[in-house]
Order: structure tokens, then C-alpha cells, then sequence
């Protein structure tokens, strides 16, 4: 089963996490999710747990409980979706030309004039 858990303390490792949800059942994985340019927690993560029924006695025991100072959120996580083609097809593009009278974005984003 894999977990979220949001709310947490800036300065919690993935090692505390895991103690927290171990003393439940089996981990599995423990991820806290850091900012690419800074390294610093984004004050969330995951846990996945070995067993369901272990998992849902950790979600039901640990959501609203407080670590180190927060009352932190626990809930099963959903399902990645795939991301949606990104592209910019039919009928609309990037860069916004104003049609006709002024008003508009040049190419380079500056307000027309």
C-alpha cells in the first residue's frame, strides 16, 4: 500500500518516517520529496507498507497526529496518472500573436504597443 504523508517537519529524515510507520508493519520504501534547486523537504512524502491491512491501521492511528511540532496528514496515496500529452497541436501554439488591431503579445512576450 503506498501512503502520502503531508505536514511533515521540514526537518524530519526518511529514517524518522520510517521508525514512525515500522512500529505498523513491514516498509517497504520511504520517500521525502526535496526541492530540485534548494535540497530542502517540500514538507511531504511517501511510505509504502508491505501489507494493506498494516497500512490502513497506519493511516487510521497517524492522521492528525502531531511530529515534532506538526499535526501531520496520512492517507493512501493515489495512483500516478500518466501525464497528459503536453503538446500544442491543433489550433494553438506558443507565443501568442495578436490578430488584427493592437493589443496583443509579440513572440517575445512584450506588450505590444
Amino acid at each position: 500500500m503506498n501512503i502520502f504523508v503531508g505536514s511533515l517537519p521540514f526537518k524530519i529524515q526518511e529514517a524518522d518516517l520510517r521508525e514512525l510507520f515500522e512500529a505498523y508493519g513491514d516498509v517497504n520504501s520511504v520517500k521525502i520529496i526535496n526541492d530540485r534547486e534548494t535540497g530542502r523537504s517540500k514538507g511531504f512524502g511517501f511510505v509504502e507498507m508491505a501489507d494493506d491491512e498494516a497500512g490502513k491501521k497506519a493511516i487510521a492511528d497517524l492522521n492528525g497526529s502531531e511530529v515534532a511540532g506538526r499535526n501531520i496528514v496520512v492517507n493512501q496515496a493515489e495512483d500516478k496518472k500518466p501525464r497528459e500529452n503536453r503538446s500544442f497541436g491543433g489550433g494553438g501554439g506558443r507565443g501568442g500573436y495578436s490578430g488584427g488591431g493592437g493589443g496583443g503579445y509579440s513572440r517575445d512576450n512584450r506588450r505590444s504597443r
